[in-house]
């Protein structure tokens, strides 16, 4: 299913295009996230752009509950593709993660490190962006190549600007579109059932909607390998995982990160 120069390539730039991977699941992918629209859980975070046009909707963490999601994580071949590209023996479920931009929407996605908001540490990780509708160029994730290997997690920040954790010290993220020339911008035009694939220290950011008649649905799955451990952030990370009881240090274990492959 995956070649090795497709692994290189992922390992290489920390983004990869895979055309058609998850097209079976296209229809199951839709029905789950307009359950997830009818009935958001309280990690639900939609954004209404303040010059009224259309929202943006964001839910996470809802793969135990809706079947849809659920079946996708343990019934396709995502755990196992990860695995391959990762270079990891294992692949765990970290979280799945909703984004649908509705026509018209101005909400721009800034440049940003999933990792830096995350409550897990470890080079061996991948997301899976899905689109379930045709994503054009001009609307679609962006990823700056080679970004995952710059060994520094920008300081992470909430949509309207303010920084997530108090006190964090890290650097803001570059001014990257001001300087657009200075960097290698992979992305790609992409149909329902494609995926972009990127590690989670990559930098990435996607532009607004505001320029499309369709929405944007993309269900993004999020895996972690043999080398991840929980992070304390001493504050509300995103997704939140208030509950844990995991410690600094310890490996990321339990029923919220359950591991869906394992090669021989």
């Amino acid at each position: 299913m995956i070649d090795q120069k497709q692994v290189n390539f992922f390992q290489k730039h920390g983004a990869i295009c895979l055309k058609g991977y998850f097209i079976d699941w296209v229809d199951e992918l839709r029905n789950g996230i307009e359950k997830l629209i009818s009935n958001p859980s309280p990690r639900e975070r939609s954004y209404t752009p303040k010059d009224g046009s259309a929202p943006f909707f964001q839910d996470l963490c809802n793969w135990q509950r809706i079947q849809e999601f659920r079946s996708f994580v343990y019934k396709s071949n995502a755990g196992k593709i990860a695995s391959q590209l990762m270079q990891s023996n294992t692949s765990r479920f970290f979280h799945d993660h909703v984004l649908v931009k509705e026509p018209g929407s101005s909400i721009v996605t800034p440049w940003h490190q999933d990792q830096s908001y995350y409550c897990t540490s470890g080079l061996q990780t991948i997301s899976f962006w899905i689109p379930l509708d045709q994503v054009s160029i001009e609307t679609t994730l962006n990823c700056i190549s080679g970004s995952h290997k710059w060994n520094k997690l920008h300081k992470p920040k909430r949509f309207d600007g303010t920084d997530l954790f108090e006190n964090d010290k890290s650097d803001e993220v570059p001014d990257i579109d001001n300087n657009i020339n200075n960097y290698d911008i992979l992305s790609w035009a992409i149909e329902p059932g494609d995926a972009i694939g990127f590690n989670f220290r990559t930098l990435h950011g996607a532009p607004a909607n505001s320029g499309s008649l369709l929405r944007r649905r993309v269900f993004s799955a999020r895996w972690v390998g043999d080398d991840a451990i929980f992070v304390d952030k001493k504050g509300k990370g995103s997704p939140p995982f208030d509950h844990l009881t995991l410690k600094d240090g310890e490996k990321l274990t339990g029923n919220d990160f359950p591991l869906i492959y394992k090669s021989n």
